[in-house]
């Protein structure tokens, strides 16, 4: 499994293109240590170059509106919204926390995804990759111009607003070009797995019909702990 410090600070990962998921300027190794605040909230994380050093193929008032405006917005959705489960736990009170589910996942998404976005870029990139990467591309998609391809075709035809994804099925390691739309669909990028339950209804319908709430409950007490116990032990490494 990746944990998500790795999958923010080493790989390009999940979003724009690469392997598998961050003024007054710092380095880009400095960029993507400072994730959370001393109070434990999100934090923005500041470019690892110019507004414009990426012109003329994206201009600085767009980096300036995108980052400063766009992707600071989710960061203070997220923290906004994960107070108020806070507050939601605390009272007891689980009347809302569909659409606060949904706006963390909205947020997260967003701010996760960008975090990895500006990363993705820099004033020397371009060209192909080389090495590990080359290497894989070339095993999974045949060569770097028919994943070049594939990748534009996707990511061109997302429907709506969205992102175009090169991910890494850690498992098998395989790589998928994939397409995220919006880009939440009550998910938040860049997170690794620990412990999952089936909800779809053929997981639960022949014992339980339309009672997936009791079918839930019922879960914790197959649970097995161990396996969720060593899955944030790879996660935390």
């Amino acid at each position: 499994m990746t944990k998500r410090r790795d999958f923010l600070k080493t790989v390009p990962a999940v979003a724009g293109a690469a392997l598998l998921a961050n003024g007054s300027f710092i380095s880009s190794a400095e960029a993507k240590t400072k994730v959370v605040n001393a109070q434990g909230e999100y934090v923005l994380p500041p470019l690892p170059y110019a507004y414009n050093a990426l012109e003329p193929f994206i201009d600085e008032q767009t980096m300036r509106l995108h980052h400063d405006k766009h992707h600071a917005g989710y960061v203070r959705g997220l923290n906004a919204t994960l107070a108020k489960l806070k507050k939601a736990r605390d009272a007891g009170d689980y009347s809302q926390v569909q659409i606060l589910s949904d706006k963390v996942a909205f947020n997260g998404s967003g701010h996760f995804l960008h975090s990895i976005f500006w990363q993705n870029m820099s004033p020397k990139g371009g060209g192909e990759p080389g090495g590990k990467l080359a290497k894989a591309i070339n095993m999974n998609f045949g060569s770097f111009a028919k994943f070049k391809a594939q990748f534009i075709a996707a990511t061109s035809k997302v429907e709506g607003s969205g992102w175009g994804i090169l991910a890494c099925e850690p498992d098998a390691k395989k790589l998928f070009v994939l397409q995220a739309e919006k880009h939440q669909n009550l998910t938040v990028w860049g997170v690794t797995p620990l412990l999952v339950v089936d909800v779809w209804e053929h997981a639960y319908y022949l014992k339980y019909q339309n009672r997936r709430g009791d079918y839930v409950k019922a879960f914790f007490n197959v649970v097995n702990w161990d396996d969720v116990a060593q899955r944030l032990k790879m996660a935390m490494k």
